[in-house]
């Protein structure tokens, strides 16, 4: 007997997307399957027809084959009538399987130790030049008493009577089969029938673990290095957890970052502010000289370029940008106010040559009033 064309056995077009064909096979699926036609054997041959086309259809390799060569192009790879030993929820367990959380995470997985995070402190210089630090973390390590099985020495874990090893149990609820963690042995698939007396049947302890973190240069407040396998151990011997260490980098009492480049204000004097003249400032590599031209205003930047930072995740180092601030004098000697004073009086006489900005901000404060008398 001559197959149906499985786009027909579906009822969509040939064009159809996955998941249109998704809702028609369930459709189909549940209206023909056994558990509501019992004892009909023309529902469970269109139930068998309905999943084989299904399964041909959602492969795209299997598809391409099929639509190029027809039945001849699949049915070896298709298996040939392997639909008929299959239960309900096996088919259904890609289209269920986000409702009713069946069969998605293995024993492997759920055996696998918990990742840690580690905040680690730095100060700028090490963030940006790179340093290697040893630091202590707390965590759950493989009991060496029974090597991470959780069973007394000399003995070893059985399959769960339960479950038979499989982690998982089946439940029937009406036509639905639906897929639990086994209550038993949770999802482990072992039982212990007597425990280790140093973990009591853990299979892991309590312990501080120092380790030595290599810190590459350029790193800032956010970034992450992980430390593959340095997280917790797993249940009975399942592979450790990752240790994610967190950089923070602690405030500095001169510059300030931001991503490539820093930051920091240098404070002046009056006179060298009017006069200019060569001042020394801070880099991270060393003390360099900053030309400061005569009738430097404060708020000025001044671009160094190159003593900025490296990123960690490559490209040239950024710029070293000083603001400078102008300090007003401060615990003046009676001479010293007599003397501003005098030289105040010779300002005056030339305000707007001097203090251009201040004598232009006093006019324009002169012709708003004016206005609003008009």
């Amino acid at each position: 007997m001559s197959k149906r064309d499985f786009y027909e056995v579906l009822g969509v077009a040939k064009d159809a997307a996955p998941a249109e064909m998704k809702k028609a096979y369930r459709r189909l699926a549940m209206k023909f399957h056994p558990d509501r036609n019992p004892d009909n054997q023309e529902a469970e041959a269109k139930f068998k027809e309905v999943k084989e086309a299904y399964e041909i259809l959602t492969d795209d390799n299997k598809r391409a084959a099929y639509d190029r060569y027809g039945h001849a192009g699949v049915d070896q790879s298709a298996g040939g009538g392997g639909a008929g030993g299959a239960n309900f929820s096996d088919i259904f367990g890609d289209v269920f399987g986000d409702i009713f959380g069946g069969g998605g995470i293995g024993r492997s997985s759920s055996n696998r130790g918990a990742d840690l995070r580690y905040t680690l402190e730095l100060d700028l210089e090490e963030a940006v030049k790179g340093t290697n630090v040893e630091i202590e973390v707390p965590t759950l390590v493989s009991c060496g008493e029974c090597t991470g099985s959780g069973a007394k020495k000399g003995t070893r874990p059985i399959s769960c009577t339960t479950c038979g090893g499989a982690g998982q149990i089946r439940m029937q609820q009406g036509f639905f089969s639906v897929q639990q963690t086994c209550p038993t042995c949770r999802g482990k698939g072992k039982m212990i029938k007597e425990a280790c007396g140093k973990c009591q049947g853990q299979g892991r302890v309590e312990k501080r673990k120092k380790l030595s973190v290599k810190i590459p240069p350029g790193v800032d407040t956010g970034d992450r290095i992980r430390l593959s396998g340095e997280g917790e151990a797993g249940n009975q011997g399942g592979q450790s957890g990752d240790l994610y260490v967190q950089v923070a980098v602690r405030e500095h009492k001169i510059f300030v970052r931001d991503g490539r480049d820093l930051y920091c204000e240098v404070p002046i004097s009056f006179c060298d502010a009017a006069i200019g003249g060569d001042l020394e400032v801070p880099t991270l590599d060393g003390r360099v000289k900053l030309k400061v031209p005569g009738e430097t205003q404060t708020g000025k930047l001044f671009r160094l370029r190159g003593k900025g930072v490296a990123p960690v995740r490559g490209g040239g180092p950024g710029d070293l940008l000083c603001r400078i601030t102008i300090e007003t004098p401060v615990s003046l000697s009676k001479k010293q106010k007599e003397l501003l004073k005098e030289f105040q009086v010779t300002l005056d006489q030339e305000h707007q040559r001097h203090s251009p900005k201040k004598y232009g901000w006093f006019d324009g404060v002169k012709s708003f009033f004016e206005d609003m008398k008009s």
